[in-house]
């Protein structure tokens, strides 16, 4: 069954819906649970198949109100907790379905199972870039390709793609090389994830870098704006602002920027024009933004794209500067890591 398919309204219940009502969007919808809510849409409890069924033995009849027999639900999580994160809860908890609540406590969607009901789709696709070899980390590489070491008990690779999906982008391309036999075992074309996903292969003794890949998009014909970013990424990005910015900007592409800082490990003396000290800084940390590996691009810039050649991103967004295109910058203000070297991954894995 499609994500999408489901709608928000298709699983949840008014206080005043029957019994039977409660167990038709069960049967209906393939779901086990029913939120039942107040007229403002407020979660006032739920129902789930062995809980109606237990209200019947008990004497209950068909025709009577859901909201004399709720229950409280297990857990609710807020709309801004990760995809992965709430797979997390679900599985620890032995729960099939899990409500969204935002801070009125209304049910603005639902988490349930491949599924996020209620969630807002995006006509934007994706590309993760996941074919390079990840030298730096070698010997973990040479066996498992690097966007697929484990962070927190998942792979990189799938938080990022559980995070896409949750942000309402279910057509996802995986550009893969090195060791892509483990990818495209592990993920498939994508749907116990949520999503479909397409393999953008490279010649295995011929990489394509960064940009490259996006030459084996061309053929697919994207229709809007294609986000872009490194596998090798350990964020949870507002995905939603990133590609609003994009479009309402008018650039040709956008790139998103994180803040890099430096602490100065020594007194940093500041001089006037008499080369006379005017003040002394002890260790000041200096900041610059930087290239965080996640773009959006327009679609006709994949024509640009030299086909079958190593081609890194920054030279497309070069010739954009070169023709007087304007390019945007998003800034991301979310937590965000780049895995490239042992002692990033130990920091993302909490290890130091």
């Amino acid at each position: 069954m499609n994500r999408y398919e489901t709608k928000l309204a298709d699983v949840v219940a008014s206080a005043e819906a029957s019994l039977r009502d409660c167990l038709v969007v069960i049967e209906k919808h393939g779901v086990e649970t029913v939120h039942v809510v107040d007229e403002r849409d407020r979660l006032v409890g739920v129902l789930d198949a062995t809980a109606i069924h237990q209200a019947l033995i008990a004497g209950a009849g068909m025709a009577d109100p859901a909201r004399e027999h709720v229950h409280p639900p297990v857990a609710t999580v807020p709309p801004d907790h990760s995809r992965a994160h709430v797979l997390d809860v679900m599985r620890a908890l032995r729960i099939a379905e899990l409500p969204v609540v935002d801070a009125s406590g209304r049910v603005v969607g639902v988490h349930a199972g491949q599924r996020v009901i209620g969630g807002d789709r995006r006509d934007n696709w994706a590309v993760l870039m996941a074919g390079g070899r990840g030298t730096r980390l070698a010997p973990l590489t040479d066996t498992v390709p690097k966007p697929m070491l484990p962070v927190a008990g998942r792979p990189i690779l799938e938080r990022l793609v559980l995070h896409l999906v949750g942000m309402g982008i279910d057509q996802i391309f995986i550009s893969v090389n090195h060791l892509r036999d483990v990818i495209e075992a592990h993920f498939g074309d994508g749907a116990r994830f949520g999503c479909s996903i397409t393999y953008l292969r490279e010649e295995p003794n011929q990489p394509l870098g960064t940009g490259g890949p996006l030459g084996l998009l061309r053929s697919h014909a994207p229709a809007a704006p294609v986000l872009v970013m490194n596998g090798d990424l350990v964020t949870e990005f507002a995905v939603g602002d990133l590609l609003d910015t994009h479009a309402e900007a008018g650039v040709v592409a956008t790139v998103a920027t994180s803040a890099h800082q430096h602490q100065v490990p020594f007194g940093v003396l500041e001089a006037d024009r008499g080369r006379r000290l005017r003040r002394i800084v002890e260790k000041p940390t200096v900041s610059w933004s930087v290239n965080a590996g996640i773009y959006v691009i327009e679609p006709r810039l994949l024509d640009r794209i030299p086909p079958g050649e190593l081609f890194p991103i920054t030279s497309l967004l070069d010739d954009c500067l070169h023709r007087g295109e304007p390019v945007g910058l998003w800034r991301l203000h979310e937590g965000w890591q780049d895995i490239g070297r042992p002692e990033e991954l130990a920091r993302a894995r909490g290890d130091r």
